[in-house]
């Protein structure tokens, strides 16, 4: 019987089929970090229970952490206090953390995949949302709540009810200054913020294959946004190249035996999906959101819509309370629009290849005198390999000043934050009303579309500076 990747996966990690219930799933990766895991830890010591399988639980501090002057004790007390409890709690249950000063430290969904401890054919989980970004190795990837994440460490399984599947094929080759970012904005405007409730998405058609695996991870990033349960993409050649060598990825004949198994993921010719989407990539622009979710976007020369445009009463009075919030116009055209903050990094766009692009567009440019630009790097692997590429000096001579590893200004829970009433264009996954700090107001954008705001000091197309 023929099967997608997605049954596949899901199929062979299934313990036990309750009838009329959730599936007993095994996991085989399970990232904690310092915001989820405090309770979970607390509910393991009220039971006198261990953590089942610490070597396939990874532990990293990224949410609270500052991104600058990271050597020092961390000023904001709740954070710290996060951080520290992440700490005692790793030595006492024996749990490998990359804490604060570790090499391999920084955003959960970033050092995964770097470090080849994200695989193709697993099942990962994490305390977060958009620990969808793994499936973009082949694996089946989703962010659970904090009973869960006690669950997991307790038994190494979770109850999941098996998830329905879509397809979304993407074909066709994307034009000038159009970016995996604006790919996934795009198909984020088209299905809506609900469009995939329920589904574990395979992205396929020849504009994903083409992307490259830090394209990969943004668009199966974003997948949360559409309401998806996860989004991943069959591995392929560009995914063993980026694997191989990796600090824990398989080695010598182990690497050739996992290889075997991989190439045997991808869904059969003739696998059918719950829903299938088609579309091309010919079609997408550089994309730019106007109001407070994800699914608010458009092409850069856009204009925002009225309420006449929109297809449902509801759609009209969303629209009307984020421009309002946003202080924006129905109607209005987006290019133009005066900006004050740039922040590039997040788990959507803070890897080498991001940064590689920005300081490639911003060599021998300078920032605008009024926009105050935030780049964070998604690592310390990351940090590390901008300094010996000169990304760092790029970057600084343009204004752009690399800071220290984190999760930063994409939920403003240490002290990057935006204020109130200002404009920034962020790399970032969420656009929601105050998540960059209170009052602030977030544009959804590319690395690139990010870069030339912040040196024109106001919205354009990309396209025009390349």
């Amino acid at each position: 019987m023929s099967k997608n990747i997605i049954d596949k996966i899901w199929d062979a990690h299934v313990v036990k089929s309750v009838k009329d219930g959730p599936d007993v799933f095994y996991i085989d990766r399970h990232f904690i970090h310092e915001v989820t895991s405090p309770q979970a830890f607390a509910g393991l010591r009220k039971r006198g229970l261990p953590v089942f399988r610490t070597d396939q639980t990874i532990a990293t501090a990224d949410h609270n952490v500052p991104t600058e002057n990271q050597d020092q004790p961390i000023k904001e007390a709740l954070s710290r206090l996060q951080v520290e409890t992440l700490v005692n709690n790793c030595k006492d249950f024996g749990v490998e953390l990359y804490g604060l000063g570790h090499p391999f430290q920084g955003i959960v969904h970033v050092i995964g995949p770097e470090l080849g401890i994200t695989q193709p054919g697993m099942t990962i989980v994490c305390g977060d949302s958009h620990t969808s970004t793994h499936g973009a190795f082949g694996s089946i990837a989703f962010g659970i709540g904090t009973s869960e994440v006690e669950q997991v460490l307790a038994t190494q399984c979770i109850l999941q009810p098996k998830p329905k599947t879509m397809r979304i094929t993407v074909d066709g080759e994307l034009g000038k200054g159009v970016t995996a970012k604006d790919l996934i904005l795009h198909v984020i405007s088209q299905l809506g913020t609900g469009g995939c409730t329920g589904h574990v998405v395979e992205y396929a058609g020849s504009a994903i294959r083409s992307l490259s695996m830090e394209g990969r991870m943004t668009v199966c990033n974003m997948s949360i946004e559409m309401g998806a349960r996860g989004g991943l993409i069959a591995p392929d050649e560009t995914t063993f190249t980026y694997l191989k060598g990796r600090e824990f990825a398989p080695a010598g004949p182990d690497w050739e035996y996992s290889v075997m198994k991989w190439k045997e993921l991808p869904s059969d010719p003739d696998a059918t999906f719950d829903k299938d989407y088609h579309f091309e990539a010919a079609d997408i622009e550089p994309m730019i959101t106007y109001g407070t979710h994800p699914g608010m976007g458009l092409g850069i020369r856009k204009s925002i819509p009225t309420a006449m445009e929109l297809s449902s009463p509801q759609e009209a009075r969303q629209l009307e309370k984020s421009l309002a919030y946003m202080n924006l116009q129905a109607g209005q055209k987006m290019l133009g629009q005066q900006i004050d903050y740039v922040f590039i990094g997040s788990c959507t766009n803070s890897r080498i290849e991001d940064l590689r692009e920005v300081a490639a567009f911003v060599k021998g440019k300078k920032k605008a005198p009024h926009v105050n630009v935030m780049v964070v790097p998604g690592s310390q692997q990351v940090r590390e390999q901008s300094k010996e590429e000169g990304l760092d000096k790029v970057l600084a001579e343009a204004g752009f000043f690399l800071r220290e590893p984190g999760c930063s200004a994409c939920l403003g829970m240490n002290e990057d934050k935006v204020p109130k009433g200002k404009y920034c264009v962020s790399t970032s996954n969420r656009n929601f009303e105050g998540r960059q700090g209170p009052g602030s107001r977030t544009f959804l954008a590319s690395p690139l579309t990010a870069a030339a705001a912040a040196v024109a000091g106001k919205i354009v197309d990309i396209r025009e500076y390349l």
